[in-house]
């Protein structure tokens, strides 16, 4: 059969660029719902500045803040160009993941530099006041404080050398710093998921569903929805300095183009810190829902759109307040109640 044709990563839209506002207002950009690039917002973070010399620069500098705990460090053959993903014969990944010491692990990626044919070094989503006290205090975005009962954002740090990082997507909302080196998002919207092909929930390369179709060499024979995908995409190409906003669920791909590169990123979610991850729902609706016959799954889906996916209010506006149990306004305490019910129900 002949494959479909696809749209070239060149000709990609790009992601809508903006004026570097006065404030950061996280909640406008959620608001809003469309990734979005803020030019130079982080350019005079000192790491920024120190990136501009050199990665010897950028490397000392990350050093500074390092207190010795160990990070995981994942170290892939030259063969795999980057790409973190799976074997071949998908029998395991295709990389290392080990303990490391961070600063040692900044001098591997330093000797390496000017090899042609460097191993693929990669520190992932390291929480950065555990691992560089000290570093936000120069280097940090000014975010509002988050409602009672919200969790605050979580900062982290990512550097490697020329890494991918494959089609993902993560369940909190994300401001991205391009802190040293050039990066490249290609984001999808969550509407593509079915057309990105997704990997194994378990294992995965870094604790996310992974897209299986490679972006720069995809099979449109054995993968042809992943065309309307593309279709689909932006491309959001971000220097150092740069910030880039994307809503939860977004799905993207995530070059390092450099030597040397770091990023910092904020996640942060909508909810309240008692409500729980919905991959644990998807999980047990696989168990539960999944393999009925058609006619009950879509009876079922009705049910999740009146009580899960509509208007929250409206499920039991009709009933007295007294009433209303499970389908009154969740708080906290109401929280802990229906954990204990769903507890109670798996465990029987």
């Amino acid at each position: 059969m002949n494959a479909p044709a696809a749209p070239l990563l060149a000709d990609l839209r790009r992601t809508r660029v903006i004026d570097r506002p006065d404030a950061l207002a996280s909640d406008a950009l959620l608001a809003d719902g469309r990734p979005t690039i803020i030019r130079g917002y982080a350019a005079d973070w000192p790491l920024v500045v120190a990136g501009r010399a050199g990665p010897a620069a950028a490397i000392a500098y990350v050093k500074r803040f390092d207190i010795g705990r160990p990070v995981v460090g994942y170290t892939g053959a030259p063969e795999i160009g980057g790409r973190f993903f799976y074997r071949d014969d998908w029998s395991g990944l295709n990389f290392d993941a080990a303990r490391v010491g961070l600063s040692e692990y900044l001098d591997r990626i330093a000797a390496s530099l000017g090899e042609p044919t460097s191993p693929s070094f990669y520190v992932g989503s390291t929480d950065l006041d555990a691992y560089l006290p000290g570093f936000r205090a120069a280097n940090d975005l000014a975010l509002p404080p988050p409602p009672p009962g919200h969790d605050a954002a979580l900062a982290s740090i990512w550097i490697g050398n020329r890494t991918i990082a494959q089609t993902h997507y993560d369940m909190s909302n994300n401001l991205a710093v391009c802190a040293v080196g050039r990066r490249r998002f290609t984001l999808f919207p969550p509407s593509q998921v079915s057309n990105l092909y997704p990997g194994p929930l378990s294992p995965t390369p870094a604790g996310q569903v992974v897209s299986t179709v490679d972006l720069h060499a995809p099979d449109l024979v054995r993968f042809p929805h992943f065309a309307d995908a593309l279709a689909a995409a932006e491309v959001a190409e971000l220097e150092p300095g740069d910030l880039l906003f994307f809503p939860a669920m977004w799905w993207h791909h995530v070059e390092a183009l450099d030597s040397f590169n770091v990023l910092v990123n904020y996640w942060w979610n909508a909810t309240p810190a008692f409500t729980d991850t919905p991959m644990t729902t998807l999980l047990h609706a696989l168990l539960s829902l999944r393999d009925r016959p058609v006619a009950e799954k879509e009876a079922w889906r009705a049910l999740f759109d009146h009580y899960v996916f509509g208007d929250p209010a409206l499920a039991g506006a009709h009933l007295p307040d007294h009433v209303r149990g499970e389908l009154a306004t969740l708080d906290e305490r109401a929280a802990r109640r229906l954990r204990a019910q769903v507890s109670d129900r798996l465990n029987r």
